[in-house]
């Protein structure tokens, strides 16, 4: 949910502890931050979790949310410090070391590019085509798999993102780069056969 699509909230309500200004924000939030912690973990209780703990979260702290920035972007800041948090506890092999500033000063070039151009919308959109894409967001690095699900999935600006994830843009923009350009070298094969199989049947 983007800043131009995200509803009007009284935050003096919310401080206060009005229980059905509250309801509306759950309700206006709890599908794109669900999604986020599916997208970043993979499955469906932890996305759950993930969603309790962040509204949990922010009806405990919201006495001392100053609206330094928005209400969206101080949820999905909870809900990404959460998902990642979950990640910690369930993979203690993750590098948290790559979520610093100076972790994106090398790019890899991927080594296979397909032109997926010429195929028809509906083939991308398709439900196995839909599948890949998700298999292959899962298996970005997840540094480079939450920046691509806020910018890419959500919709969120480049600036909103560094916000949430206390990141300089120009390092939000790397990793952003970096993983689309893993998925599209980790989708390539698949999309090779899809056209090979299109010029067959033609």
């Amino acid at each position: 949910m983007n800043e131009q699509t995200s509803p009007a909230f009284s935050i003096e309500a919310l401080r206060a502890g009005d229980r059905a200004e509250f309801a509306r924000l759950v309700d206006a939030f709890s599908a794109p931050i669900y999604r986020l912690g599916l997208k970043i973990l993979g499955n469906p209780q932890d996305a759950e979790d993930v969603l309790q703990n962040t509204f949990i979260n922010a009806l405990t702290h919201f006495a001392g949310f100053e609206g330094r920035s928005s209400i969206s972007t101080w949820l999905y800041r909870i809900a990404s410090n959460e998902a990642l948090m979950l990640l910690r506890r369930k993979k203690t092999t993750v590098n948290f070391d790559d979520f610093e500033a100076g972790a994106d000063e090398d790019t890899p070039q991927p080594e296979v590019f397909v032109d997926w151009s010429d195929l028809p919308e509906d083939q991308l959109l398709s439900g196995e085509s839909s599948t890949a894409l998700n298999d292959a967001v899962k298996r970005l690095p997840e540094p480079l798999r939450l920046v691509f699900v806020l910018r890419d999935v959500e919709g969120i600006s480049i600036r909103d993102t560094a916000e949430i994830l206390n990141l300089t843009e120009t390092n939000v923009k790397t990793r952003l780069l970096r993983a689309r350009m893993a998925l599209r070298e980790s989708l390539s094969a698949y999309y090779a056969e899809r056209i090979a199989r299109k010029e067959n049947h033609d």
